[in-house]
């Protein structure tokens, strides 16, 4: 276990953010002037340390220009390899799963796909160091963060706002479906010359005020677990500057 600690302090030692590396699952570390994620001869995706090719699935970390990423492949069996990007760093890091699309001035290359100002994905994870990376959720981090009472309060707010949003979706859901369902009644009810009056109109009304309404909860519930993902930065940085 001496051994192993050791080794594990120096792995941790040998990793600079200033420099290129890939972190591997078995805690070993490669370092390159460049790496890159570039297609192999079969179109699957791997990474190049200068001109090694590393699989991915033997990669757990890695450090370029672009940024600092983890494999999230752990954290869904039946999904390939996903990479999420590291945006806090302490003793407990943030990570936001980002797309990657080809480099236009060099077709080979993959990068990771230009954010701009930076918008909250629902996809989040977090990690202590180097160890594997977990899904973002309430029970989790509470219990990594039970010795610190005001990251529990962000955590609070952020189960809240995810309960509100999740209240907004189910009602837009329902608002959508009613307004559906009333759209197809009032036609129904004018293709029958029978019964065909001026009340046509006002059915028609209803239900596009009742689809305007699912589509503003649903916009509201949106804002409101983006809000609510806000929550959990904020409840790692308490956590971090503790």
């Amino acid at each position: 276990m001496i051994v192993m600690a050791c080794y594990a302090l120096n792995a941790r030692s040998q990793t600079d953010d200033s420099r290129n590396f890939i972190y591997l699952n078995s805690d070993s570390i490669i370092h390159a002037d460049r790496i890159r994620l570039r297609p192999d001869f079969g179109g699957s995706l791997v990474l190049r340390a200068d001109s090694r090719r590393v699989p991915l699935e033997q990669v757990k970390f890695f450090n370029n220009e672009d940024g600092f990423f983890a494999n999230t492949r752990k954290t869904n069996l039946f999904a390939g390899n996903s990479f999420s990007e590291r945006i806090v760093k302490g003793k407990i890091n943030l990570y936001q799963e980002v797309a990657y699309d080809p480099v236009p001035y060099e077709l080979d290359y993959y990068r990771f796909r230009d954010r701009g100002p930076r918008v909250i994905s629902t996809r989040l994870f977090y990690n202590k160091g180097f160890s594997d990376v977990k899904k973002v959720s309430y029970a989790s981090l509470k219990m990594d963060m039970a010795d610190n009472p005001k990251s529990l309060d962000f955590l609070e707010s952020y189960r809240k706002g995810k309960q509100v949003g999740t209240i907004m979706y189910v009602a837009a859901g329902a608002a959508i479906l009613a307004g559906l369902i009333n759209f197809a009644s009032t036609g129904s009810k004018e293709m029958n010359r029978a019964s065909f009056d001026s009340t046509g109109n006002s059915g028609y009304v209803g239900s596009l005020l009742l689809m305007g309404l699912g589509g503003g909860l649903a916009l509201g519930g949106y804002f409101k677990q983006a809000s609510a993902n806000r929550d959990i930065e904020r409840a790692i940085d308490a956590y971090n500057r503790n």
